[in-house]
């Protein structure tokens, strides 16, 4: 029986993964704090916790070396080796060298991509060759799956979806993109969009969905945003279906596909009468794992 773990690194917890790779099944799960920042006997924190998952999942199954699947935030070398460029925050990923580390090869891959191979494998989107995935949270991430590959780019930046400009004249984001995805639907810009009401989309949700005019109307211009950017990537990359994943898409779903459906009504184009299906994501926080552990045993980094 082919085995795989998958390991997601996470700014709060890191996930890991046992998987069984003939028939998909998640055969032991386990979790630790990342404890970024700190370090365990001289060892940055979230390498000692994910080395301490890996040996757990090898010592159930024998004690055998498994090949390993890293997600994490950040851009990854083009050789999967490790996370090339990470700022400001997990100090000690950008460079890390998980293969000395942990005595194997491994292959790592950013955490949104991994996501979505996740998704191909086992989730929303099986058996899928053309994919968009948008990850909704505090800032906007997301990957894409173009004819079975998936997209890295020159220098591994593809899939940063958040960070395309809907308004040339609008604020300048993290990345200084003007008039971002991001700042038009992520958490992060929540309290500016609605006058300093809201400090969470959480609770500008909340407010929605007990009928407050003045929350829907500050969401319906989120979600009418979305759907420019949402229609803007049809154009650009052909997709079978546009997923939507994180914390806001988990959270909403209705809230969210209702309206967002209804502006892309208005919104894409449709050659012959052809419209992209919209879903939500659905292994939830467990799709990077799944992802990190698919693209260990995939001899050639395709997606599933």
């Amino acid at each position: 029986m082919p085995l795989s773990i998958g390991i997601d690194i996470g700014g709060t917890e890191i996930k890991g993964g046992l998987f069984d790779m003939m028939t998909g099944e998640c055969l032991d799960r386990k979790t630790t704090q990342t404890l970024d920042g700190e370090r365990q006997n001289d060892v940055l924190a979230w390498a000692a916790g994910t080395l301490e998952v890996v040996s757990q999942f090898e010592q159930k199954v024998g004690g055998a070396p498994l090949p390993v699947g890293i997600a994490a935030p950040g851009l990854a070398a083009r050789d999967g080796s490790r996370i090339e460029f990470m700022p400001g925050r997990m100090a000690g990923l950008a460079g890390f060298d998980w293969a000395a580390f942990l005595q194997r090869d491994v292959r790592v891959l950013n955490d949104a991509h991994a996501a979505l191979l996740g998704e191909i494998w086992r989730g929303a989107a099986k058996g899928l060759r053309d994919v968009v995935l948008l990850t909704l949270g505090t800032g906007v991430g997301g990957a894409v799956v173009s004819g079975g590959r998936l997209l890295r780019g020159h220098i591994g930046r593809a899939g940063h979806l958040g960070h395309i400009s809907l308004n040339p004249h609008g604020t300048p984001d993290i990345a200084n993109t003007p008039g971002s995805l991001e700042d038009a639907i992520g958490n992060v810009t929540v309290a500016r969009r609605s006058a300093g009401r809201f400090q969470t989309t959480r609770e500008l949700i909340d407010a929605v969905s007990l009928g407050d005019p003045f929350a829907e109307a500050v969401w319906n211009e989120s979600i009418r945003a979305l759907a420019a950017g949402v229609a803007s990537l049809i154009n650009c990359f052909d997709p079978a279906c546009v997923l939507l994943g994180g914390g806001i898409a988990a959270g909403s779903r209705d809230l969210l596909l209702t309206p967002l459906e209804r502006w892309i009504e208005a919104f894409e184009w449709r050659p012959g009468g052809h419209r992209v299906r919209l879903g939500i994501a659905a292994l939830g926080g467990w799709a990077g794992a799944h992802g990190a552990a698919w693209n260990a045993a995939s001899p050639d980094h395709s997606a599933p």
